[in-house]
C-alpha cells in the first residue's frame, strides 16, 4: 500500500471486524462482537443483545446490574444472547455450515458459548479480551479447540 501503510493480517482484519460488530451491541456491561470465518470468507457475524421482539437492556436497564450478578457468573440471568451464539444462529438461519470454521471474537467465550462453538465444529477461536471463565478454557482445550489471544491496537 502507498504511504508505508501496512495491510492487516487476515487474523487482524477479522478481529477488527468483530470489534466493529460489537458496536451494534445493546448490552450495558460489555459490548461483544463475533465473526465466523472459513477459508478467508465471512460465514456469519453476531453481537450481544436481546432476542428478537424483546426489549434491549439499553431500553429497560440491566437485570444483572439490578441483581448484582458478578461478571462470569449466572449467565442465565441476562436478557441478551451472546455474540458467539448469535453468529451461530445467523449461520443456521441462512443454511450456512460452520463446521471447521474459525471464530474471531472481541472477548474470550464463556462456558455456554464454548459448548455451542465446540458442538458447531469451530476449531479455532481468536479473541482480544479475556473473560473470567476458566472452565470455558479447560473445555476448549479438552475438545481440541485452539484459543488464541491476540491484542489489537486501539
Amino acid at each position: 500500500m502507498s504511504g508505508g501503510q501496512q495491510r492487516p493480517t487476515w487474523d487482524e482484519y477479522f478481529l477488527q471486524l468483530a470489534r466493529q460488530a460489537s458496536t451494534r451491541s445493546t448490552c450495558l456491561r460489555r459490548q461483544v462482537g463475533a465473526v465466523l470465518v472459513r477459508g478467508h470468507r465471512i460465514l456469519a457475524t453476531g453481537y450481544n443483545g436481546a432476542p428478537r421482539g424483546v426489549a434491549h437492556c439499553l431500553d429497560v436497564g440491566c437485570l444483572r446490574d439490578r441483581l448484582k450478578v458478578p461478571s462470569g457468573e449466572r449467565h442465565e440471568l441476562c436478557r441478551a444472547i451472546h455474540a458467539e451464539q448469535n453468529a451461530v444462529i445467523q449461520a443456521a438461519i441462512h443454511g450456512v455450515a460452520v463446521e471447521g470454521a474459525t471464530l474471531y471474537c472481541t472477548h474470550q467465550p464463556c462456558i455456554l458459548c464454548a459448548k455451542v462453538l465446540i458442538n458447531a465444529g469451530v476449531r479455532e477461536i481468536y479473541f482480544s479480551e479475556g473473560y473470567p471463565d476458566e472452565f470455558a478454557v479447560a473445555m476448549c482445550e479438552e475438545a481440541g479447540v485452539r484459543l488464541i489471544r491476540m491484542d489489537l491496537p486501539v
